[in-house]
């Protein structure tokens, strides 16, 4: 009686990485170049900045400490911050109370001595010297906010960059595990085709060798 023949192995072949497939394995649904052009296009400036940053894998996080605003530059918008961090500071008021206590000590002494001032009560050139106090650094102080709102800005545009940037690196992270999964069950799948084949032909081996004896 014929010796039934174990069914020939099929030979293994190593599984293609991701990089060798062709491009229809991962990207059937992809969109076209051109639809892609004009998503990029319909995108704002920072957005194609962003992305343009994670093509070229170049980091596009900078130090925002010395940078300088687009609008106020000058050295009268840096001397507004000089006197907005000056009237800011308990050295101004400190020094603003021990003025207008010795402006009425000097009034009060000279109106003893003397019996006449330059400034009698209830002190109009005090009340004069404080209100063109108040008026010229209003304005100062207002021209310091908006050096810093736009600093602000500037800090805030650069935060959302950043932002956007790690969320993209994020999702292509995702992208490449869930390839790197997709190619290992593969892989498994492939081993345990190839181990229950090897089983099936040791089981008629094994099964073929009573018959032959």
């Amino acid at each position: 009686m014929p010796r039934p023949r174990p069914p020939a192995a099929q030979p293994h072949t190593a599984p293609t990485s991701p990089a060798s497939e062709p491009a229809h394995a991962f990207g059937a649904a992809a969109p076209s170049s051109s639809a892609a052009l004009d998503a990029l296009s319909a995108l704002d400036e920072r957005t194609r900045k962003v992305v343009a940053h994670v093509r070229q894998r170049k980091h596009i996080s900078r130090n925002l400490s010395h940078a300088a605003t687009p609008s106020h530059d000058g050295w009268g918008a840096r001397a507004a911050d000089a006197v907005a961090s000056f009237g800011g500071s308990w050295t101004f008021v400190l020094l603003f109370i021990f003025t207008m206590l010795a402006w009425m000590l000097v009034n009060a002494l000279l109106l003893a001595w003397q019996g006449h001032t330059f400034d009698p009560y209830p002190y109009i050139l005090l009340n004069l010297v404080l209100s063109m106090l108040a008026a010229i650094q209003a304005p100062i102080i207002l021209m310091s906010q908006n050096r810093q709102s736009d600093k602000d800005r500037v800090r805030s545009e650069h935060d959302y960059e950043v932002n956007l940037k790690a969320e993209l690196e994020i999702m292509l992270l995702h992208d490449k595990i869930d390839q790197l999964q997709n190619q290992q069950w593969h892989e498994l799948l492939t081993l345990q085709r190839e181990q229950l084949q090897l089983l099936e032909g040791l089981l008629i081996q094994r099964g073929s060798t009573p018959q032959a004896s």
